[in-house]
């Protein structure tokens, strides 16, 4: 019997679960050894929990919180800036709630998100693992699907350096796994790290937005807790079997992973932290009973339970395709501006402001970091080809130049990072990377050793460029 056999008898006997822990199409992913010696304290951290709100499609920077009101018309377009809670920060007109929590914020303007293709792919994978994308995405485009040796996301790496306090994995992802398959956007998994790194998703639809389920805390058919925790005792019995051989090397990652999924199932209280429902009509009112909305919302009960990482990555509203070109999220080839002022903005500034000023009511924002990025800006010469050119009124991809804003967990509130030129192409002043980015996470996580080893036992630097942002600490 080959070893493929071997994987393919062994695994169709651990099928009764609905879903593996991590992400079901990522299962086969990672094929190296993610352990460090070096763990995290989470005891001297400043941040106990990250919440990451990724805008999929590439928000504009140059309509939201890098305004020139000064550029020509042709590329500052109708808004215009307003005063904040902060003197050194200005944002849209059209975010006048989040302009009220400015004071929390660090706003960096000056972010080179550049990558060789200058498009989705490229930006996922630039801003959330640090690591600029390699030959591969520009040869194979749009079919460059994750790879098992791809640079681990931010959010994996937090979950390897972090001791598991409880039944709940350290990394989740609501509500959905971008984009729509065979499309998966690179860098959201572990990588190289291994698949028991890879976040838990947690789905969530837009017709039902405080409903989420998480796959991993399914059973199929007529499987109950009972009946599960026996065929737990009986993958036990199966493992002490094989242990010795190391034709199941491959089978034993996998292995574990259901063994956490089984423990996520039979553990107390696991299903309650995704019960958005119960939260009073005030809370889920003041967030926006949007499926983004009661997402930021969860996001606040995961970080109360103290889960080192939680993302949240914008869910497309499918009702926008035609009116901004686009797939219904942050991608406006067409109508940019109207697109942003009547939809896009309005949506954001309400659940992001929400969570601002409930962390930082209950007391929970100086232990938590929320960032908010994207794969990328818009290009500010307003015009896309695709979209009729300038009558349009749509923005194209631009990588070069994207705007983060930080809050929170150690960060400093009311300034702005940076600067951008004159019609906000690129960073002129204070030029930072997403490498800087994630390095600045992981120095406010309390994550200062960044190696991991290998399959075969070599110790490797997780991200070896960047720095931290000492500016906005």
């Amino acid at each position: 019997m080959d070893s493929n056999e071997s994987n393919d008898r062994y695994s169709s006997r651990r099928t009764f679960l609905k879903a593996s822990f991590g992400a079901c199409s990522a299962a086969t992913l990672g094929t190296m050894s993610g352990s460090s010696e070096v763990l995290a304290d989470s005891t001297t951290a400043k941040a106990k929990t990250t919440i990451l709100f990724f805008l999929c499609g590439g928000a504009s920077h140059i309509d939201t919180w890098d305004m020139k009101p000064d550029a020509p018309v042709e590329y500052r377009g109708p808004f215009n800036p307003i005063q904040t809670s902060a003197n050194d920060v200005r944002l849209s007109e059209h975010l006048p709630m989040t302009a009220k929590v400015a004071h929390h914020l660090a706003v960096i303007n000056s972010i080179d998100g550049a990558v060789n293709t200058n498009d989705h792919h490229g930006g996922y994978y630039h801003n959330l693992t640090g690591h600029r994308p390699d030959q591969t995405f520009r040869t194979e485009g749009n079919n460059r699907t994750p790879y098992p040796d791809d640079w681990p996301y931010m959010g994996s790496v937090v979950a390897m350096k972090r001791v598991q306090q409880g039944a709940l994995p350290n990394a989740i992802t609501l509500p959905h796994k971008p984009s729509v398959a065979p499309y998966t956007r690179p860098g959201q998994f572990a990588g190289r790290l291994g698949v028991e790194f890879d976040p838990m998703y947690v789905i969530g639809e837009a017709d039902k937005p405080t409903e989420f389920r998480a796959p991993s805390l399914a059973l199929q058919g007529d499987l109950t807790v009972d009946r599960l925790t026996n065929r737990k005792q009986l993958l036990d019995v199966l493992d002490r079997s094989k242990r010795d051989f190391e034709s199941f090397r491959r089978v034993n990652k996998f292995t574990r992973e259901q063994k956490r999924a089984v423990d996520l199932l039979t553990a107390a209280g696991t299903t309650e932290a995704f019960d958005v429902a119960s939260e009073s009509e005030a809370v889920k009112e003041r967030y926006g009973k949007t499926i983004n909305g009661m997402s930021m919302l969860l996001a606040r009960r995961l970080a109360e339970r103290e889960i080192p990482f939680v993302t949240v990555f914008w869910r497309e509203n499918t009702k926008l395709n035609s009116k901004c070109k686009s797939a219904g999220g942050w991608d406006t080839h067409g109508n940019n501006f109207n697109c942003l002022k009547e939809n896009l903005l309005p949506e954001f500034d309400r659940c992001y402001s929400a969570l601002i000023e409930d962390l930082h009511e209950r007391g929970m924002l100086d232990q938590t970091i929320v960032l908010v990025t994207s794969e990328m800006g818009r290009k500010p010469m307003i015009g896309d080809p695709r979209s009729g050119g300038t009558s349009g009124q749509g923005r194209d991809h631009w990588t070069y130049c994207l705007t983060d804003l930080l809050a929170g967990g150690g960060i400093r509130g009311g300034i702005t990072y940076g600067s951008t030129d004159r019609l906000g192409g690129y960073p002129a002043d204070l030029k930072v990377t997403p490498a800087d980015v994630t390095r600045t996470v992981y120095h406010c996580m309390g994550i200062d050793d960044l190696t991991a080893t290998d399959g075969s036992g070599r110790v490797y630097n997780l991200i070896e460029q960047g720095r931290t942002i000492e500016g906005i600490i």
